[in-house]
């Protein structure tokens, strides 16, 4: 009987000792981090231009690659109306503009996330010769689209107008994003971000009613600190020149190229087509020269009568850069602006873009086809183009040839691509479901400003282990209450 009970009591004491031990190792046990899913982020940018507002809403794991968020497309909304410049006379309604695009940006960002939504809005040339001519009316402006998006439940940042060296930088910036060139290697949460070479960089070349930019990476420095930029980018430093022309958007341009007089005999404008504006619309631009003596007194009507003459709509054209200061230096495009040699492929955005898509132009053909394509365009009559396009915008469909000769001469004559390199240049407005332009860039460097969230972190056992240990614990206790009871029992 004694010795019965020295058994069970050791079976007992053994299954404590087994306990014991397996608690030991378990604490001994290699802890691993468990990262958890990132939750998404959102971000709202409207891009007020010269023309018209679209709003852009972007979203991005809280998680980030080198100090970059990855930045996607979520809704691209444009604002009813013109850009917000022209509300010059009546502030107020610049900010009802934005009434209707917002609430669509709030359909697609959840209830909850709302309130933690950063919301810009970026100006760009229009609201620059505005500032030029009447601060005054600018500033109002501002006050006024900030007091409206300020009534949405979202974190508004501020409005501001950008300079043009900004929203050239930004623009290249989204380019070279949406075409992987700062990528090489995955996607998504375990991608990995490497320097890309030089080769593989795109240029971006940006035309807007009113301003026009140019910007690459040239294959040395830029010699002139005006045009420089450096932008660190996933954890790379990247130096590129980039300019801004004002005044030199195809809107401005238009007004620009149209006499004073109070007949006009438009070389660039078809046969057939006649068309009144006010002279007042000349004197509210800085681009155009108001105090030119031959100028009417007076809000006078000048009729516009078009002559489609292609050779003389380039040489009107061309009197509107002053290519005589740069004084045959190579690197100069015209009014004395320093631009080192061109370098790699570019992407042509905006008005570029669409000037093209009219003339129904594939990728890569020749200089050649395109002269021809633009000459044909201008010879046709006002009564055959407009039968032709019954679908196109009447105001905007006079105004083709005038565009594309404006866009070969910008390219060739000024920023002297030639034929070789004008197999590089890429007309398109999207790259895969995002837009191309300067918003997606601009968030893209204003995730480095908000605040980044870390994935929550657990500390916890691989599963593997938890298992075979609670197992072993199970079976440890069923020994020691069966030995117990065998204990009581005898």
């Amino acid at each position: 009987m004694l010795a019965r009970k020295k058994y069970f009591i050791s079976a007992i004491v053994g299954a404590l000792v087994a306990l014991s031990i397996i608690s030991l190792v378990l604490s001994l046990v290699r802890v691993e981090d468990v990262t958890l899913p990132p939750t998404v982020k959102y971000g709202m940018v409207f891009d007020a231009g010269s023309s018209h507002t679209s709003l852009f809403v972007y979203e991005w794991d809280s998680d980030k690659q080198n100090d970059t968020g990855v930045v996607s497309q979520t809704l691209s909304c444009d604002v009813q109306g013109q850009g917000i410049s022209s509300y010059a006379n009546n502030p107020p309604e610049a900010g009802n503009s934005l009434r209707e695009c917002l609430d669509k940006a709030l359909q697609v960002v959840p209830a909850e996330k709302q309130r933690d939504v950063p919301s810009y809005l970026g100006a760009t040339a229009g609201m620059r010769l505005l500032r030029y001519s009447n601060s005054s009316a600018a500033e109002q402006i501002l006050a006024e689209v900030t007091k409206t998006i300020q009534e949405y439940p979202v974190a508004f940042k501020g409005a501001q107008i950008l300079t043009g060296e900004e929203e050239g930088a930004y623009g290249w910036i989204t380019i070279n994003y949406l075409l992987d060139s700062f990528t090489k290697v995955g996607k998504g949460w375990n991608a990995q971000w490497l320097h890309p070479e030089a080769a593989n960089i795109f240029g971006a070349l940006d035309l807007g009613g009113a301003s026009t930019q140019i910007t690459f990476m040239p294959e040395g420095s830029v010699l002139s600190p005006n045009e420089a930029s450096e932008l660190t980018l996933y954890g790379y430093s990247y130096n590129i020149y980039t300019h801004s022309y004002l005044c030199y958007g195809q809107n401005e341009m238009l007004k620009r190229l149209s006499s004073p007089s109070t007949r006009v005999h438009h070389p660039c404008y078809p046969k057939g087509y006649n068309e009144t504006v006010s002279l007042s619309s000349f004197r509210a631009s800085p681009c155009t020269n108001s105090s030119d003596p031959r100028l009417p007194l007076g809000d006078s009507i000048v009729t516009l009568e078009g002559r489609g003459n292609a050779s003389g709509c380039l040489e009107a054209l061309r009197e509107l850069f002053n290519f005589s200061a740069c004084a045959q230096s190579q690197n100069c495009t015209f009014d004395g602006v320093y631009q080192p040699p061109l370098r790699g492929r570019f992407i042509a955005f905006s008005a570029f873009y669409y000037n093209f898509k009219f003339l129904n132009l594939t990728e890569g053909q020749p200089l050649a086809v395109v002269r021809e394509a633009i000459e044909g365009l201008c010879t046709r009559s006002w009564e055959d183009l407009s039968s032709s396009y019954p679908k196109e915008n009447p105001k905007r469909l006079p105004k083709y040839c005038a565009n594309a000769n404006y866009i070969l001469t910008l390219l060739l004559d000024a920023y002297k691509f030639n034929e070789t390199s004008w197999n590089n240049i890429f007309f398109q407005m999207k790259a895969g479901s995002a837009d191309v332009g300067w918003t997606l860039g601009y968030m893209l460097n204003l995730t480095n400003m908000v605040p980044p969230k870390a994935p929550a972190r657990l500390k916890g056992h691989r599963p593997s282990l938890w298992a075979a240990a609670i197992t072993f614990i199970i079976l440890t206790l069923v020994l020691g209450l069966a030995a117990l009871l065998l204990l009581l029992w005898v």
